[in-house]
C-alpha cells in the first residue's frame, strides 16, 4: 500500500529542450520552466541548444537528438518538452526514438488552460482548443502521461480520451462545441448589450500571465477573484464595478493573462473571451516592474492585441508591484526609461491608486469643466446628464450653471472629439 500511495503521489519528471536565445542574459527557458511547474511536474533536466539546423526527422540533426535521447534516459524523465511547436511528424519520430511521451510549449499551455478551467465556456473553450490539437496527433503517445498520479492533471486523466477516439468523433465532437459555444457567445452578447443601455464605460486589465491583474482588480474593487503566484490563475474574465465618484462608476474586468507565442487554438478557442478586451474603452496594460523580462513581455502583449485586433483602443500602462524594487534604483531608472508615461502602481500597499484612478476618469468620463448655459437651453443641461457626469449644478436667475464631465478630447485647433463635446463646448467657462 506505501508503494502505491508513493506512485501516485509521485510527480512526472521532464526535460526540457530549450530554443538558441543569444539576447537573454540567462539561456535557460525560464517561462517553460514556470509552465511545466505550473502544471505540476517535476524538472529532472535542461538542455538549451546552441543553435537549430531544421531538418526533416527531428527537426534538428540526428546527433544531437540522440543526445536529447541519451540524457532523457540517465536523467530518467518520464517525458520530453521542447520549447518551441513540432508538428505531428516530428513528434511520432521523436517517440518512436525514446519510447517516451513527447509534446512541446503548446501543448503544456493547454493542459494548464484544461486545469483552471471552471465555468462552462472555459471549459468548452479548452476543450475545443485541445481537440484541435490532437486532431493530427491522433497516434501521439498519450498513454504514460495519462497515468493517474495523485490528480496532477485532474480526475479526467490528461489526454487518455484522444487515444480512444478516431477522427470522425473528434469532428463530430468539435462542431458540438462549436454550435455549443455559438449559444455561450448569443449569451454573451445579450448580457454586453443590456450593459451598454446603462451607458457605463469599459475598461480591462491586460498584460502578461501573473502580472497581478487579479490583485489590482481586488484591490480597487473589493472583488474576491482568485489569485496566486501562478501562470494562468485567472482563465474567465470578471467584471466589477469601479466607484469613481459619487455620481459615476464604470467596468473594470480582469481578462486571461497573455503569454509569447499563444497557440493558435487557444487564440481562436478563446475568442470571445478575448473580445471583452477588444470591445474596451479603455485598456490597462499591467506590467510586472519586478519582472527582468518586463521589456519583453510587454512587446508580446502589444502582439497579442494586434492579434485580437484591439491594438487600436486608448492604453495606459500601469507599473504594478513597484514597491518590490523600490530599494533598486538602477531598476526604477530603466523603468522610468523604458515606461515614461507609465502609472507606478502597487496592489499590495495600494501605491499611486489615486492617479489610477484620476487617470481612468479623465480617459473615460473627461475633463472636469465647468459650463455656463443660457436659462432657456435646459436641453443642453440634459445632454449633459444623459452623455455625462454632472457633480454641481446651480440654477440661476439668467444662467445654469455646472460642474461636469463628458467624455472626449479638444484638440489645439478647437475641435472635439465627440458629439456631445462638440455641442457644449462652447458654454465652457474657464
Amino acid at each position: 500500500m506505501v508503494e502505491v500511495k508513493l506512485e501516485e503521489e509521485k510527480k512526472v519528471r521532464c526535460l526540457l529542450v530549450g530554443a538558441p536565445n543569444k539576447k537573454a542574459e540567462n539561456p535557460q527557458p525560464a517561462e517553460l520552466m514556470g509552465l511545466v511547474k505550473t502544471l505540476g511536474m517535476e524538472i529532472a533536466d535542461v538542455i538549451v541548444l546552441n543553435r537549430i539546423e531544421p531538418t526533416p526527422t527531428y527537426g534538428i540533426g540526428s546527433g544531437k537528438a540522440q543526445e536529447i535521447a541519451d540524457r532523457s534516459k540517465d536523467s530518467e524523465a518520464d517525458c520530453i518538452i521542447f520549447d518551441w511547436e513540432i508538428d505531428p511528424s516530428k513528434q511520432r519520430n521523436w517517440e518512436r526514438l525514446v519510447t517516451k511521451p513527447v509534446f512541446d510549449r503548446n501543448e503544456v499551455i493547454i493542459r494548464i488552460f484544461a486545469q483552471r478551467a471552471q465555468t462552462k465556456e472555459a471549459l468548452l473553450q479548452v476543450n475545443l482548443a485541445k481537440l484541435t490539437y490532437s486532431l493530427p496527433r491522433l497516434s501521439h503517445m498519450y498513454g504514460d502521461m495519462a497515468r493517474q498520479r495523485g490528480g496532477n492533471y485532474g480526475s479526467k486523466g490528461s489526454g487518455e480520451t484522444q487515444a480512444e477516439l478516431d477522427r470522425r468523433q473528434i469532428e463530430d465532437k468539435i462542431l458540438q462545441i462549436k454550435k455549443e459555444l455559438e449559444q455561450v457567445q448569443i449569451n454573451r452578447n445579450i448580457q454586453r448589450k443590456q450593459r451598454e443601455r446603462t451607458s457605463t464605460f469599459s475598461c480591462s486589465l491586460v498584460g502578461y500571465t501573473n502580472a497581478g491583474k487579479s490583485s489590482l482588480l481586488n484591490a480597487l474593487t473589493g472583488a474576491d477573484v482568485f489569485v496566486e503566484n501562478e501562470l494562468f490563475a485567472t482563465l474567465d474574465p470578471t467584471t466589477r464595478k469601479l466607484s469613481l465618484s459619487e455620481a459615476s462608476t464604470v467596468l473594470l474586468t480582469d481578462t486571461v493573462g497573455f503569454i509569447s507565442n499563444l497557440p493558435h487554438t487557444l487564440i481562436d478557442a478563446f475568442k470571445s473571451t478575448l473580445e471583452e478586451t477588444a470591445l474596451s474603452d479603455l485598456l490597462l496594460i499591467t506590467v510586472d516592474a519586478s519582472d527582468e523580462n518586463c521589456i519583453f513581455q510587454y512587446q508580446q502583449v502589444q502582439k497579442v492585441l494586434k492579434e485580437i485586433h484591439a491594438d487600436h483602443i486608448p492604453q495606459k500602462i500601469l507599473l504594478n508591484k513597484i514597491d518590490s524594487v523600490k530599494e533598486d534604483p538602477s531598476r526604477l531608472a530603466m523603468l522610468a526609461s523604458e515606461f515614461p508615461e507609465a502609472i507606478k502602481v502597487s496592489a499590495k500597499t495600494q501605491e499611486g491608486f489615486e492617479e489610477l484612478l484620476m487617470c481612468i476618469t479623465e480617459n473615460l468620463l473627461g475633463t472636469l469643466r465647468d459650463f455656463i448655459f443660457p436659462i432657456n437651453r435646459s436641453d443642453l443641461v440634459e445632454l449633459c446628464r444623459k452623455n455625462g457626469t454632472i457633480e454641481k449644478e446651480e440654477w440661476l436667475a439668467n444662467t445654469i450653471k455646472i460642474t461636469a464631465r463628458i467624455p472626449g478630447t479638444i484638440n489645439s485647433e478647437g475641435k472635439a472629439s465627440t458629439r456631445t463635446l462638440a455641442l457644449v463646448q462652447d458654454y465652457i467657462f474657464d
